[in-house]
């Protein structure tokens, strides 16, 4: 059962790994980098959205005062004016959040205000006896539980995220056939939910397949092309939010800086195919050595940067020292392929910013040089 189970997923998901599935139905897990993409996107268009109905959702009044009576067309005009405030106020809102919590509460926020219009207004029509163009308009107002779902798709969303997103409009949806106060019959709100619960299922897969583009544009965006390392921009960004997150917790934050010994005699005497493999051999050993959750960016050219969150500078020593002791593979003319290593640790150097940070690993990594290569500089060899 289990091998017909992936062979049908492999058909529908094509190559996707265990890791790209997990990110696609859960939002726990993703790297730093994904979610702060995921969110900017997610609150842009929420702000963009909220916009948009914050100036459309008042001119429908005119329509409400052309085929409702009074009192009815008043009290939509009400809501309506209130649904425009809040949406208003929801596009002038998390303007410059980069975090997942800000994207999930304005996405909230989004689908929250449609839902209680929706539970508002469509018990209120019921209760009023209809004919010709405002029962039309009256029975339009039972199909905005279906925009909302269907809006899920602008958003790249888990399935979690679209599920627990769409509950609260399933929800509205079946309270209102509950309380039975609306023109249709019980089998028309029962084909009603379940032509709601497809186009979630649809709108879920849409919001999913948006998210799998955005992993694959940030993964080729954010790595080196050649070692596989995270690329110095990118790079850049990871140890701001490191020393950040370090810095509010008030936990330690190590950084090793990373030069491979006599790399230009590679290039010149073997050509830089011969070292651009030596390049990958050697990230490769780095990466193989680091502990889950330690981080690995080429800097540039034979140099790259370990960030080691929650390491001390004992802790960054000791796995310095095992990367050492198993090595980084062999030289193209024979013996070791060795680098020098410089520690900083966030609490040990007072460090105020990741800038300085990386540059003292970086003294450090230039004393290891200039003392004889292959080895370490750490922070607790400059107290």
């Amino acid at each position: 059962m289990n091998n017909v189970i992936q062979i049908v997923a492999s058909h529908i998901l094509g190559t996707l790994s265990r890791e790209e599935l997990r990110n696609l139905m859960l939002p726990a897990g993703h790297a730093p980098l994904l979610a702060r993409r995921r969110a900017e996107m997610i609150i842009s268009r929420v702000r963009m959205v909220a916009a948009l109905f914050a100036l459309l959702t008042p001119l429908w009044i005119i329509i409400d005062m052309l085929v409702f009576v009074w009192p009815v067309s008043g009290m939509l005009a009400g809501g309506r004016i209130l649904v425009s405030l809040a949406f208003g106020m929801l596009a002038l809102s998390y303007g410059k959040s980069t975090k997942m919590a800000d994207a999930h509460r304005a996405l909230a926020i989004m689908f929250g205000i449609p839902t209680l219009f929706f539970v508002y207004s469509h018990p209120l029509l019921s209760h009023f006896q209809m004919v010709g163009p405002a029962a039309a308009i009256a029975a339009g107002y039972a199909f905005l539980p279906f925009v909302m779902v269907a809006g899920l798709s602008v958003f790249p969303l888990t399935a979690v995220e679209s599920v627990l997103f769409a509950l609260p409009v399933l929800l509205a949806e079946a309270l209102v056939a509950l309380m039975q106060l609306d023109m249709l019959n019980w089998s028309s709100h029962l084909g009603a939910f379940w032509l709601l619960f497809l186009i979630t299922a649809v709108a879920a897969l849409a919001g999913m397949s948006q998210l799998s583009f955005m992993i694959s544009l940030v993964r080729q965006a954010n790595h080196d092309g050649l070692t596989g390392c995270f690329s110095r921009s990118s790079g850049e960004e990871l140890l701001d939010i490191q020393f950040h997150i370090a810095a509010r917790s008030g936990e330690p934050l190590s950084i090793v800086f990373v030069d491979l010994d006599n790399f230009k005699k590679i290039n010149d005497g073997f050509g830089h195919d011969v070292g651009d493999q030596a390049l990958k051999t050697a990230a490769d050993a780095l990466r193989s050595n680091l502990r889950t959750g330690d981080i690995l960016l080429r800097w540039g050219g034979e140099e790259f940067v370990i960030i080691l969150p929650g390491a001390d500078c004992a802790t960054a020593a000791r796995v310095i020292a095992r990367l050492r002791e198993r090595g980084m593979e062999s030289r193209p003319e024979g013996g070791r392929l060795t680098a020098s290593f410089g520690i900083a640790e966030r609490l040990a150097d007072g460090a105020t910013d990741w800038r300085q940070l990386v540059e003292t690993a970086d003294q450090r990594m230039y004393q290891a040089k200039l003392t004889g290569k292959d080895r370490c500089v750490g922070c607790a060899e400059q107290q």
